[in-house]
């Protein structure tokens, strides 16, 4: 095992070691129960002082990957179920028992819609003609064109925004091709682009979204497509101003000649987000798939979301569709349609938009008042600069506090962990935040300064 170790260690630094044994453990090539050699031989194999392993070994357990057993030594905590994708499993969770967990990227189950009146609506019976039917239903489809940010020429329904994002690269991109991504961005998105043998392009974001110039200077590389979320951006709560998208377009039109791309829009979160929709569709109709999906607003369990584009992109991937899952259910349609209309649905939808800004504000003003510089974000998400994202969350974790490390979220794929020089972050789940913000902002605040 010392050699396994050994050979994994790219950066003989905490950060490194800590990394080498979370990749060797998500791989499988060591499995839960495994008992890791002591922190000395380590040390001594790797030519570091046994304080770096002990460092690394503290990173680890604060994290749930591994568990000391005092003089037994230290053991292998399986981190996630093993049929993740790598990427995916590290937002999947761990082992660490805490009282406040704020690392799930999920809504609050209090502030999501009941289900019972729409489900009434749903045929006892189901539909033997649904072979033959158009796939998604008429009644939803006007009520989704009507609330679309543009007018768009074609929309679907799919499982999901994963889904939506997947079928959508699918139909675009071969192996071998490039695609932009946000940096930070969304960890599935990457295990996704691996899946399918595409090179990632990372382009910062800044308070606005994406950064224009990068995205100039990226599309030399002739990427296939631009994946992008308009609001409420995963990690960071950034949602894109109607200038910056304006920008977007006006760089896309502006280098044409040379790169093409079809932009490639999650709008997750649109039903809670506080900003107002904008997509680069009314700029750019023909290259732009947008899709909104229902998981943040009215739960994540039912599966489904709206697709839409040009109709020649939209038939394409409603065809391959055909020849697998075939269609979305028409009855979760029918429970979304009753969800987006009913009057207690829409009310219990508007109250969670509002709370969720509100939890927002009141944390970004403890932050504050705590003495870090910190702007309300948008969404359930928000994005914190720490020291040192090791250091950081072993403090919270000895609080009972458990957060999402920010290097799950760096798109750079020469990356796997925070250097010491590069800027070190934690995203912090705030829409789960219902009490408490001065004494929880305190300890963010110390966690933030801890090296």
């Amino acid at each position: 095992m010392l050699e396994l170790i050994a050979d994994a260690v790219e950066h003989r630094t905490p950060e490194g070691i800590a990394a080498a044994i979370s990749r060797l453990i998500r791989s499988g090539s060591l499995g839960a129960g495994d008992r890791l050699p002591t922190v000395r031989d380590v040390a001594s194999t790797l030519g570091v002082s046994p304080a770096t392993v002990s460092n690394a070994w503290q990173a680890l357990s604060g994290v749930g990957l591994i568990t000391s057993r005092g003089r037994a030594g230290s053991y292998v905590l399986q981190a996630s179920a093993p049929w993740m994708p790598p990427h995916f499993g590290e937002l999947a969770g761990s082992h660490v028992v805490a009282r406040l967990d704020l690392s799930t990227g999920t809504p609050d189950p209090e502030l999501l819609p009941d289900l019972a009146a729409a489900l009434t609506k749903v045929p006892t019976r189901a539909d033997t003609a649904s072979y033959l039917s158009a796939p998604v239903l008429p009644e939803l489809d006007l009520h989704l064109r009507a609330s679309w940010p543009y007018p768009v020429a074609a929309l679907t329904i799919v499982d999901g925004a994963l889904d939506a994002i997947s079928r959508s690269l699918e139909s675009l991109v071969r192996f071998g091709d490039r695609v932009v991504v946000e940096n930070p961005g969304f960890p599935p998105f990457f295990d996704l682009l691996d899946h399918l043998g595409v090179e990632r392009i990372p382009v910062d974001i800044d308070r606005e979204g994406l950064r224009p110039d990068q995205l100039a200077r990226a599309l030399r590389l002739n990427p296939a497509a631009i994946i992008l979320q308009p609001r409420a951006h995963n990690p960071t709560g950034v949602s894109m101003s109607s200038e910056r998208v304006r920008e977007l377009a006006r760089v896309l039109r502006a280098n044409t000649h040379v790169s093409d791309p079809v932009v490639i829009e999650d709008d997750h979160s649109g039903e809670i987000s506080s900003s107002p929709a904008h997509s680069l569709g009314t700029w750019l109709p023909q290259r732009t798939l947008h899709v909104r999906s229902y998981a943040k607003s009215h739960g994540p369990d039912l599966r489904i979301a709206a697709l839409g584009g040009p109709e020649q992109l939209i038939d394409r991937i409603v065809a391959r569709r055909m020849i697998g899952p075939g269609w979305t259910s028409r009855m979760l349609q029918t429970i979304l349609y009753e969800l987006l209309t009913a009057s207690a649905s829409l009310d219990a939808v508007h109250d969670a938009r509002r709370i969720y800004q509100a939890r927002q504000r009141e944390l970004s003003e403890a932050l504050v008042a705590a003495g870090v510089p910190h702007t309300p974000s948008d969404g359930i998400n928000t994005w914190l600069p720490v020291a040192d994202e090791k250091t950081a969350i072993v403090a919270l974790a000895a609080s009972g506090i458990r957060v999402a490390a920010g290097s799950s979220f760096i798109t750079s794929p020469s990356v796997s962990a925070p250097s010491s020089s590069s800027p070190h972050f934690l995203r912090i789940t705030a829409g789960r935040v219902t009490d408490d913000f001065t004494p929880l902002a305190a300890l963010l605040a110390a966690a933030s300064r801890a090296t």
